[in-house]
């Protein structure tokens, strides 16, 4: 005996049954969750039997709650036109091995030199190391995808994807505000410096920082699971990225926005204000500097992570935080290509390029010296 409140009609052929019944379940319900009691409820006059009604939604190919009408997604990527697609995979290819290169050279750097085993590059070292990890979760995907001329991505894929790249990005919020009390610390009160960036101080931050972006991302993963996508498969975007793949759900997503917005708001609201806050501090501190040269050289220990960190949450706040329409869809891909790409590309850079340390420990390392 078939029960209505079993099953839930996710799609209809139809050449399963009448074209008829399928254009009105169609036009009545938009293809979401018909059950026979529904229509027998909005249309009660409908000459329908109750018996050949559930019969015809049963051969409509009916899913258990929760499952699946779709087993891959449609990755629209940055750009529909084809004669793009060479420019773009030229221009991500060269991005990419950019940031591999860059990022890998400041962590060998690093770890090479004595000189900089200290709190702030050891976040550093992190830091780089995460932007690798972050920009491989993306990219490469994009560039087989591009080479191949496949814009498919398998529903396992698609959420392993979402899992690793809310890892990833999770440390790099984390590591910044880790910079910033560093920085806040050997400024403001240096003589304390020693006692309180302690090796076992950094590591424990670092194993925070770890532990609950790892708790973030498997928890919209696990929700994200349970969730049923119908017929739209299609996600405009260069990779599986939360916010388009949830407005694509047919199932109630209310938990999902709920943790995104609280947790979610947690990461890029109430980090960036800690961040906020200590940078004021630290100005005030370095206006209190007597001598001009005393307030640069306090400064610009400053800057190149005052410049991460403005690239990283400018976009980032762009994407999630400002409403989204149709219309924004491609400004929304460009800040993420922002956050996700370009700002891992760029940061070894800023923190090499105006870093003595930095500048004196790669010469040493290209030269073959470092050891």
């Amino acid at each position: 005996m078939i029960k209505e409140e079993d099953y839930t009609c996710v799609h209809f052929p139809l050449a399963i049954i009448p074209s008829p019944l399928c254009s009105f379940f169609l036009d009545r319900r938009g293809g979401n969750n018909v059950t026979a009691r529904q229509i027998r409820l909005d249309h009660p006059g409908l000459e329908v039997g109750y018996l050949a009604l559930t019969t015809a939604l049963y051969n409509c190919n009916f899913q258990k709650p929760h499952s699946l009408s779709v087993s891959e997604f449609l990755l629209l990527g940055l750009s529909e036109q084809q004669e793009q697609q060479p420019l773009l995979l030229g221009i991500f290819l060269s991005i990419y091995l950019v940031t591999v290169l860059g990022n890998i050279v400041i962590i060998l750097a690093i770890v090479s030199n004595p000189h900089l085993h200290t709190p702030m590059y050891f976040f550093l070292a992190n830091f780089s190391l995460t932007d690798l990890c972050l920009a491989s979760t993306t990219v490469p995907r994009m560039l087989v995808n591009i080479q191949a001329n496949r814009k498919t991505i398998t529903y396992t894929g698609c959420l392993s994807q979402i899992y690793f790249f809310l890892w990833f990005i999770g440390p790099d919020v984390f590591l910044l505000a880790a910079m910033a009390y560093d920085r806040l610390v050997a400024i403001c009160h240096p003589l304390h410096y020693t006692l309180v960036m302690t090796p076992r101080c950094c590591i424990l931050l670092l194993v925070i920082s770890l532990i609950l972006t790892q708790s973030y991302s498997l928890t919209h993963t696990i929700l994200l699971a349970q969730l049923s996508f119908c017929t739209d498969n299609i996600i405009p975007h260069f990779f599986c990225e939360l916010v388009p793949l949830l407005k694509l759900s047919c199932s109630n997503t209310y938990v999902n926005q709920c943790v995104l917005i609280y947790w979610g708001g947690a990461l890029t609201i109430l980090i960036p204000l800690l961040i906020i806050v200590s940078y004021v501090r630290i100005m005030a501190a370095i206006v209190r500097v007597p001598s001009a040269s005393g307030k640069w050289k306090a400064f610009s220990t400053c800057s190149s992570h005052l410049s991460a960190v403005c690239l990283f949450y400018v976009s980032a706040i762009g994407v999630y935080f400002i409403p989204s329409s149709a219309e924004s869809a491609s400004k929304d891909r460009i800040a993420a290509v922002m956050y996700a790409v370009v700002s891992p590309m760029l940061n070894p850079f800023i923190y090499s390029l105006r870093n003595k340390d930095m500048k004196s420990a790669l010469g040493r390392l290209l030269s073959g010296r470092a050891l």
